[in-house]
C-alpha cells in the first residue's frame, strides 16, 4: 500500500481480508522500524500512515466483533 487506506475501502472487506491486510502491515511496520533504525529510511511518513491503518482495521475488527456479540 502507498497511501493510507481509506475507512471506506476497509469497510467492504470480510474478516479473513482484514486480518490479511493487517498481517501485511505488521510485516511493513517491521520492515520500516529497522530502515528506521539504520537510518535508510526514505519515507519517514510512511511509519504513521502505517501505524494509523493498523488501527482502522482494529477497530473495524471491534466494531464487528462487538456487533456480532450484541445480536
Amino acid at each position: 500500500m502507498a497511501k493510507a487506506t481509506p475507512k471506506t475501502d476497509l469497510v467492504g472487506k470480510t474478516d479473513d481480508q482484514l486480518s490479511e491486510t493487517l498481517g501485511e502491515l505488521k510485516r511493513e511496520q517491521f520492515n520500516l522500524r529497522f530502515q528506521a533504525a539504520t537510518n535508510q529510511l526514505e519515507k519517514p511518513s510512511r511509519v504513521r500512515e502505517v501505524r494509523k491503518d493498523i488501527a482502522r482495521i482494529k477497530t473495524l475488527q471491534t466494531q464487528r466483533t462487538s456487533a456480532a456479540s450484541a445480536k
